[in-house]
This record gives structure tokens, sequence and C-alpha cells, in this order.
């Protein structure tokens, strides 16, 4: 019998443990895990609450692309590759070619690109191509979704990815200029703005009609070129988290994962529990 070493048996039942952990989490559609990599887990905190968009800030130091908010410089070892792109691979493997085990949608990996566009981008392509199998394309006009949709936040490579017949990264739109931008035909994922940019409700009170009718009209056009629409650094509180959902914004941005992860699966349960109940005292009618 071939024996395992002490440390390569510590691997294995991390693997084991972490595969094991996020197939039990229940799939949040509206969950975004900002700044993911602050955690003490990075990607798979996330997973373990059930996130299914996922941020990280990326800096090119010579050909590596290092997760990290601010100075790179001490944090050579964190690359985008280990930290993301590998366990999502080793996911999709043990869950039978999805991140969470029977849910269809993409995992969505937000990569927010903090050095110069089109040369992180550059350095960004063939490492994407590495991990193809998993990666939504983009090909003559086609989309493919696969087990995990890369999209570019940050400073874009707009000109780059328009140009290309066949790709694997989309881009997150301001949000502002959802109204004037009309050609951004599948190369925008997703429409994005900071949450002060379109509203100063902090939660109390209620929601002033005025902006309310802003943040509509402005979800209902991304929403009709087939965007999702997210609003960062809004206020960390249910008021707020429940008015966004009200008002159509589908990603929940937040670096509180339990609290976010709590308040969702609350919401769900609770939305269930009135549909079950309007179906039963429609039954009630029929007798």
């Amino acid at each position: 019998m071939h024996k395992i070493s002490f440390v390569a048996a510590v691997i294995i039942a991390h693997l084991i443990y972490n595969s094991y952990v996020f197939a039990q989490s229940i799939p949040l559609p509206n969950a975004f895990a900002h700044n993911d990599y602050w955690h003490k887990r990075p990607l798979y905190d996330a997973l373990d609450n059930g996130y299914t968009n996922i941020e990280a800030d990326v800096f090119l130091r010579g050909k590596n692309l290092i997760v990290a908010h601010l100075n790179p410089y001490f944090k050579q070892h964190r690359q985008l590759e280990r930290l993301y792109l590998q366990p999502l691979l080793q996911a999709v493997v043990n869950n039978r070619g999805r991140v969470y085990p029977d849910y269809n949608e993409p995992i969505t990996l937000l990569i927010d690109i903090k050095t110069e566009a089109n040369v992180t981008y550059k350095a960004l392509k063939p490492l994407l191509e590495k991990y193809k199998n998993i990666l939504t394309s983009y090909d003559n006009g086609i989309i493919t979704e696969r087990a995990v949709t890369v999209v570019l936040s940050g400073h874009k490579p707009y000109d780059m990815l328009k140009s290309e017949y066949s790709r694997l990264a989309f881009i997150d739109k301001d949000l502002r200029k959802e109204v004037r931008d009309t050609i951004g035909a599948n190369i925008y994922a997703m429409a994005s703005c900071k949450y002060s940019k379109l509203i100063k409700w902090n939660g109390y009170g209620a929601l002033p009609a005025s902006q309310k009718a802003r943040l509509i009209n402005y979800v209902n056009v991304a929403h009709s070129r087939g965007e999702r629409v997210r609003l960062w650094a809004s206020p960390e509180n249910k008021t707020v988290w429940n008015e966004l959902l009200k008002c159509g914004v589908d990603l929940i941005n937040t670096n509180k994962l339990v609290a976010l992860k709590n308040f969702l699966v609350a919401t769900v349960k609770n939305v269930g529990e009135e549909i079950f109940d309007q179906s039963a005292d429609g039954y009630a009618d029929l007798d």
C-alpha cells in the first residue's frame, strides 16, 4: 500500500472539505461578494455561503496577475489563477460541470482591472484560454454559457473586446451611460455604478419617489438589453437591500457575506410561503 505524506493528506482533505461545504450551499443568484479577496478564505467563504457573483481586484506585475486592492508589492503569492481559476475548475470537476451541483446558471467572476486596461487584458487572455473549457465564450456573434462567466471592470479594455471575433470575457458597463450607450451588444454582461451616484437614501424613512423612479428607469433599460444591474458601495442594511430588490436590481453588493445570505434565504422563504398561502386561498375558493 502506498503511503500518503502528511502534507498531501492535508491538501486532499482541504479540497474534499471545501468542495463538500459549498456543494451543500443554496446558490443565491442575487448575491455579489464585493472585494472577495479581503475575506479569510478568498472564494471559498463566498461559495460556502452560496454566492454566485464574486469580485477580485487585479494588478499586472511583470507577467503575473496579482489580486490586491491597493499595493500588490507584498502580495506576489496572491495570484488570480491560484486564488480563483484553479479552485473554480476543481469545483466544476467535482460537481459535474458546474460550480454548484444542480445550479445551471454561470457563476460570475468579476475581475476589476487596476492597471492599464489593454496591457493587463493582453496578459489575462492566455490565462483565460487555459481555462476555456469552463468559461462562457463569445464566438462570431454567438454566446455559449459555461460554468463561469468572466466580466471585466475597473480599467476596461472596451476597444480590444469590441474588435475580437472570439473571446472569453465581457464588460461591466457604467449604468449611468445606459441610456446613451446602445452599441455594446454581446460585450456587456452587467451594468454597475456607485450607489450614491443614483441614490442618496440611507434606508431611513421611505425611498424618495423621484430617486426610486430614476433607479427603476435605469434598471428597465439595462434589462431590455439583457444586462444585470449592480449598485456598489450601497448601505449594508436589510431595508436598503429589500428596496433594491423591489426596484429590480439584480445583484446586491456586500462585504457582509453571512448577513446578506441570511437575508436572501429568508426573503426567498417568505416569498415562497406567500405564494403557497395565495394558492391555498385559491383552492379554498374552488371548494
